[in-house]
């Protein structure tokens, strides 16, 4: 192996040394300046924390170790989420509608392309 840690791995780091969380531009500053990594870099980095299971994003866009938080601060009960029905049927109307004066729109040229063959 190499002996280059990857950037998350780097963020584990910074993040056990720091004791504390970090918002996102702070911590990204710290792990570019140690891998050497330019700001093309950023959003993969950002993916990867999000899908690495060490991390947990908190509030303010601050990132932690998930290992200092109990499951309770880190998780969102998704079952608390209210949708409204209402707009769920306002959308597909909406949507219902432009289809169907899109397909009009295409039986009309239709018919002038059939027009036009004679």
């Amino acid at each position: 192996m190499s002996g280059l840690k990857s950037m998350t791995d780097v963020a584990y780091d910074v993040l056990s040394t720091n004791k504390s969380s970090l918002v996102f531009g702070k911590l990204w500053t710290q792990v570019s300046e140690i891998t050497g990594a330019n700001m093309s870099k950023m959003a993969q980095f950002y993916t990867n924390l999000t899908l690495d299971n060490r991390f947990v994003s908190l509030e303010e866009n601050k990132w932690d170790l998930r290992e200092r938080h109990k499951y309770a601060e880190s998780h969102i009960d998704f079952s608390e989420i209210e949708v409204d029905d209402d707009d769920i049927d306002e959308e597909e109307n909406e949507n219902g509608e432009e289809n169907e004066e899109s397909s009009e729109e295409d039986d009309d040229y239709s018919k002038e392309s059939e027009e036009d063959e004679y």
